[in-house]
């Protein structure tokens, strides 16, 4: 049996020091006599006669920890037998706590805390895909070395998707402060609880204190998070529709750690570009008809600091914020393709201006500028067709509106031609 302070674990072990004490018990750095490498070893109960439902719980959770060999995951190594105690043998991971880091700095900055979130999303990913739900996602169980690597460790109350054994409605497992409130109500863990965990353990991160303040009276504190609005937090950039997207009350509109992981990386790729939320579409490939070098863009489409829940991750075919830029910019094109076949017929057959055979005049169905009265232009300058000088003028008028107005652009278009382009 191992005494505190000193002793070998399993004839294997040597125990060095304490490094840590959670509710899962200690944590000793050790070292491996047989490999020769340093580990990290937590007793994980008693067992007499190394027998019963608790040794196969031991069991069973530490062969779903160790499913997952990630760079973001504390590895689990063995499980350990020394008489009737069983001890779990990990990756001894040289680092601060994120609720440590966070509390000293009172927050962190917030590209540094979007780092953070990142890779705990990418471990989360990873457990989710191999079935695993961790269940006690907070910032003391995230490791962040002095290289900046971050990982996710203490699988000790983890569960696969499918096993029925660890279940029981009305088992609160995990840390108060970071429930789902699915969860705080009695119900399963799922990987949308662990989502909620991860955006309580991001608003720790950005400040330095939990979500919820519990007090004394955890009951009174969990029924705060069943039934208040989740907090949110002002100024904090992309990483408030990170918040918005996992601390929603319904798991259903959660994001996916995966979702988590394609947006922070849309904005670390381009952090001063506000980008469509995921799934991301694909880049559009420049055609023919693209803008030259010179021509003037649509402005890029804006994306609001906290969308609507329902809209967090659309299907897709859904209609997006991007459209419109791009149907503005196909009107211009148009436009100017139209106006510059008008402008040569104008110049080079002045003559053949005349009206069709249904009567209508070549240049009718084609966008106009208005003059400043907001009329039509009148039948005598139609008559006239275009010249250049006011191609140009209408051209020059249509794209200092389109971006900032497209409403008033569209209604500088011809009847005519706003009814072929198919309305607003």
């Amino acid at each position: 049996m191992v005494m505190q302070g000193s002793g070998t674990v399993a004839d294997r072990y040597t125990l060095i020091r304490e490094v840590g004490r959670g509710g899962m018990g200690a944590v000793w750095l050790a070292h491996d006599d047989v490999l020769g490498r340093e580990v990290a070893v937590k007793q994980v109960g008693l067992f007499p006669g190394r027998q019963g439902p608790d040794m196969e719980r031991a069991e069973r959770e530490a062969r779903l920890a160790a499913r997952m060999w990630h760079p973001n995951v504390v590895a689990v190594y063995d499980l350990a037998v020394d008489g009737d105690a069983v001890w779990l043998v990990m990756e001894y991971v040289e680092g601060v706590t994120l609720s440590r880091l966070a509390a000293d700095r009172g927050g962190l900055p917030a590209d540094e805390a979007a780092d953070i979130i990142r890779q705990a999303a990418e471990a989360l990913r990873v457990a989710h895909e191999s079935g695993v739900v961790h269940r006690d996602v907070k910032p003391s169980n995230l490791i962040v070395t002095p290289d900046g690597t971050t990982k996710l460790t203490d699988f000790g109350i983890a569960r696969g998707v499918s096993d029925a054994a660890l279940t029981q409605t009305g088992l609160l497992t995990g840390s108060p402060h970071y429930l789902a409130p699915e969860v705080a109500a009695g119900g399963s863990a799922t990987p949308a609880s662990d989502l909620w965990s991860l955006g309580a353990t991001l608003y720790q991160a950005l400040t330095g204190r939990p979500p919820y303040e519990l007090g004394e009276n955890v009951v009174a504190g969990l029924s705060r998070i069943i039934s208040s609005p989740p907090p949110r937090l002002a100024d904090v950039g992309p990483l408030d529709t990170v918040l918005a997207a996992t601390m929603t009350h319904d798991p259903v509109q959660r994001w996916t750690a995966a979702q988590v992981c394609a947006f922070l990386d849309s904005q670390r790729v381009e952090p001063t570009r506000a980008m469509p939320l995921p799934p991301l579409p694909p880049p559009a490939a420049a055609g023919p008809g693209a803008p030259t070098a010179g021509a003037p863009a649509a402005a890029p489409p804006v994306a609001p600091a906290v969308p609507p829940v329902p809209d967090i991750a659309p299907e897709p075919g859904r209609p997006r914020r991007w459209l419109w830029p791009a149907a503005a910019l196909a009107v211009l094109l148009l436009v100017l393709v139209l106006g510059a076949w008008l402008l040569g017929r104008s110049l080079s057959s002045p003559e053949q201006d005349s009206p069709t055979a249904d009567g209508a005049s070549p240049q009718a169905s084609a966008p106009a500028a208005e003059p400043s009265g907001g009329e039509p232009s009148s039948s005598a300058s139609d008559a006239a067709g275009p010249t250049a000088e006011g191609m140009q003028e209408f051209v020059e008028t249509y794209l200092a509106t389109v971006v900032s107005d497209p409403r008033a652009a569209f209604e500088m278009l011809t009847p005519e031609f706003q009814d072929e382009s198919g309305g607003l």
